[in-house]
């Protein structure tokens, strides 16, 4: 009778451009870690976490004690961009240090076509690994080619299918995306699964449509054995089993990495399915000093201009996602401040590395706020201004995870209740600007960036007035003000009253 046979699936996700250790503290240390509805992802200490270098340490352990033929390394997308030498080599670094790691499979998150698809296209040719989206649509078919393969490893055949996410036009520069179509990741498993089903023994996925939509494919439609995940920066260890499909994911920021062990039996059938997270401790691991000298030699154009204190920060600042965020709420305070604006709006985006007390990089900040999206200002009435805040209700609880996009409005200059529990069209009460209730036909001078206005997470700003947009960008105005202020410190919260649905 055969044997039974092991292997190994190493997995990241959403590295957003993040390659160099950083430091982290139990508390908000990456975003979404504090947003209520889920469940808590904070470091346990504080310390140096994650690099390219360290991250490659604990690969070649892993690959040292099983066998590297018999470890699979792949990644769950949102991987290049985000980060300052992520924008400067617009995606190549991570691109070389991945390479240079031996990674096998990509799937193709929303920020992989932050540099238009023409990168996207380079960078895929750069890589030596297949980056793909079974439902990254290009002329009617799927981008780069055939989006699954098969890998043998250590006797057993895997095959991964690789899923993008179905929004990704909506989070961020459509023209980015312009001539592709994004759809259902769940429909697109069920166009492939009959085909892989019948050529492996083990069929993973390699998703980045976050953890909601991962969980509703596996209620949905049997016949997938692992799903990989992305996209909502969750820290999934030990596997999480619905039905027969089991479920990881392994947080974000190039701060951990998975590792999935899967057992396959004599009759080729999975017999058991183990795994768990690593916290890349830069204390506890021995980092890889060839990957040590490549992270050095790709920094050393930039590493002056990373490493210049723009201001002094008394306290932690972090960045939430779908509550609200004490570091979005000093941008805003600073886009009003500089346009005399009454109200700001920033998006919700959920990626980023909480400014530690201390001094402030121009490296720390650009985790933050890498796109140079321009400042934009305009005029709105109170009823305008009201229907943008249901709109981000509606975004945080849309009825359906596929319709689920961007997190909460950050703002400042005003206040609100949002219930999720209450009627569409109801869910947003006590709207305040600077202490006083909103009236809805006044004009209000409202700052936010082209994207917004551009209709990321769909939001509309077509009825406002006196649109203009600035030769500055978000990133720069932050920058300048944090120069300016010298010191800085977290802005006071509750403005925002957030009551979560029922029973989440």
């Amino acid at each position: 009778m055969a044997q039974d046979r092991t292997i190994t699936i190493l997995h990241t996700n959403d590295i957003h451009g993040r390659h160099v250790p950083f430091h982290v503290a139990p508390g908000d240390a990456t975003a979404q870690t504090g947003d209520p509805g889920r469940a808590p992802a904070q470091f346990d200490r504080a310390a140096i976490i994650g690099g390219f270098q360290y991250l490659a340490g604990k690969v070649n352990e892993i690959r040292r004690r099983d066998g590297a033929n018999n470890v699979l390394l792949v990644d769950a997308g949102d991987t290049f961009s985000d980060d300052l030498v992520g924008n400067e080599t617009r995606g190549a670094a991570i691109i070389r240090l991945m390479n240079a790691l031996g990674y096998q499979y990509m799937a193709l998150g929303n920020h992989d076509f932050d540099y238009g698809l023409a990168r996207t296209r380079e960078l895929a040719k750069l890589a030596n690994f297949p980056m793909r989206g079974a439902n990254t649509l290009d002329a009617g078919k799927p981008i780069f080619g055939r989006p699954w393969h098969i890998f043998n490893v250590n006797g057993v055949r895997v095959a991964m299918l690789a899923l993008s996410y179905h929004n990704t036009d909506e989070t961020g520069s459509k023209a980015n995306v312009r001539r592709l179509e994004f759809t259902s990741g769940i429909e697109a498993t069920r166009q492939y699964l009959p085909e892989m089903r019948e050529a492996a023994d083990v069929v993973v996925l390699l998703s980045h449509q976050g953890t909601a939509v991962d969980r509703r494919l596996a209620r949905e439609l049997p016949g997938v054995d692992l799903i990989v995940g992305g996209h909502s920066h969750d820290r999934i260890a030990p596997p999480e089993k619905i039905n027969n499909t089991w479920i990881v994911q392994a947080l974000s920021d190039g701060a951990a990495l998975g590792e999935l062990r899967i057992t396959i039996g004599g009759d080729r059938k999975l017999k058991g399915v183990s795994g768990t997270v690593h916290d890349l401790w830069n204390d506890r691991i021995a980092p890889d000093p060839t990957m040590t000298q490549l992270v050095t030699q790709i920094d050393a154009p930039y590493r002056k201009r990373l490493d210049e204190v723009l201001a002094n920060s008394a306290d932690r600042i972090g960045r939430q996602y779908k509550s609200e965020s004490p570091f979005d709420v000093l941008v805003g305070d600073l886009m009003r401040e500089h346009t005399g604006a009454d109200i700001a709006f920033m998006p919700g985006v959920g990626y980023g590395v909480s400014i530690e007390p201390g001094p402030v990089t121009r490296e720390r900040l650009y985790t933050l706020v890498p796109h140079p999206t321009k400042l934009v200002t305009l005029e709105m009435t109170g009823a305008q201004v009201k229907r943008l805040l249901e709109q981000s209700a509606t975004n945080l609880n849309p009825g359906n995870d596929l319709d689920r996009v961007g997190g909460l409005v950050q703002s400042s200059g005003i206040g609100w209740t949002l219930d999720l529990n209450a009627p569409v069209g109801k869910r947003v009460s006590g709207v305040a600007v600077a202490g006083t209730a909103i009236d809805p036909a006044r004009w209000y001078k409202v700052a936010t960036n082209a994207g917004m206005t551009g209709g990321l997470h769909r939001y509309a700003f077509d009825d406002g007035r006196n649109l203009e947009t600035h030769d500055v960008s978000i990133t720069q105005l932050v920058e300048d003000g944090l120069v300016r202020r010298r010191a800085i410190v977290s802005p006071a919260m509750g403005n925002i009253r957030l009551i979560p649905l029922l029973g989440k």
